[in-house]
This record gives structure tokens, sequence and C-alpha cells, in this order.
């Protein structure tokens, strides 16, 4: 699969190993976790994540395992994405490994959430990550009204698709 890359002014096409989307399994956890925490310390680097670790995984078993569809993203038998969204559309967690931002595995995450939940998704985005509020915006969803993040009291943006 072709993946276009944007770095810098350089648009430069990158061949990468097939993913392959699927359900969620208990083994899953510690590389979901891994991922996450991955993830958003690349965005937000000025911010521990390893202190929240114990706290976020607490809360992937109490509230997102129990209550959320759970689709992962392999590539080599390697967890690289995966996306949480429950029963009445909240999408939670949209994750990338860092290696595959600009590729097509999250629009593919996304379209995956889509098929799951087709009548609506809302979600919440820290209103300084423009590139997510782009990539959202490029996938349909438009913005629904702010709101504070209760854990961090960043601001966020709802955003909402419908289908």
């Amino acid at each position: 699969m072709d993946a276009r890359i944007k770095s810098g002014h350089d648009d430069r096409i990158r061949m990468s190993a097939p993913f392959h989307l699927r359900p969620y399994r208990t083994e899953d956890e510690d590389a979901a976790i891994t991922l996450w925490q991955k993830t958003w310390q690349q965005a937000y680097p000025a911010i521990d994540f390893a202190a929240r670790v114990t706290w976020w995984r607490e809360r992937w078993r109490g509230e997102l395992v129990p209550k959320a569809h759970i689709v992962v993203a392999e590539q080599n038998n390697m967890l690289i994405g995966f996306v949480t969204i429950d029963t009445s559309g909240y999408l939670d967690q949209l994750v990338v490994a860092p290696d595959h931002w600009g590729s097509e595995l999250a629009t593919a995450l996304v379209d995956e959430a889509k098929r799951l939940s087709p009548d609506q998704i809302t979600l919440l985005v820290n209103t300084d990550n423009g590139r997510a509020i782009r990539f959202y915006e490029r996938n349909g969803f438009v913005e629904a009204g702010g709101d504070v993040n209760p854990t961090s009291g960043r601001p966020v943006l709802r955003m909402e698709w419908k289908g």
C-alpha cells in the first residue's frame, strides 16, 4: 500500500506492508496502552504521560473495554493503531503510531468507527491539536461546540459526524 507522507515541504511516497483491522483482544492491552502513551507523548512532549499510565490502564479496563467497540490495526504482527467507539457513537480514542501519521491508517480506523456507528459519531479533540482537527474535518466531521477536558483542563472542541 502506498501512503503519502507530508514531511516539511516535500511530499514523498512510502511503501509499507499492508495492515489489517481486527477486533481487540485482551492480550492487546499492553501494546495498546504503550502505543497510546507513545503517540500522546509525541503530540505533547511537555506532558509526562508515563505518570498517567496507571490511570489510563484503569480507565481502559473499567470504562473502554466493557463499554466500547475497540478495533485494532496490525502490521507485521505489531499493533500500530486502534479506535474505540461506544454504543452511543462516542469516539473516545483514535490512536495511530507516529510513524504512520499521514498514512491511510487513521482514515481506515475512522471508517471502521463509522461502520460501527453509522448514524452519528461525536468526539472531543484538543483545540491546540490542529493536525487532528484538520484530519477529522477531511473525514466529514464538523465543529459542534466547545468544552473543557475534565482531566487535563485543556480546552477541547466537540466534533460530530452524521451518516
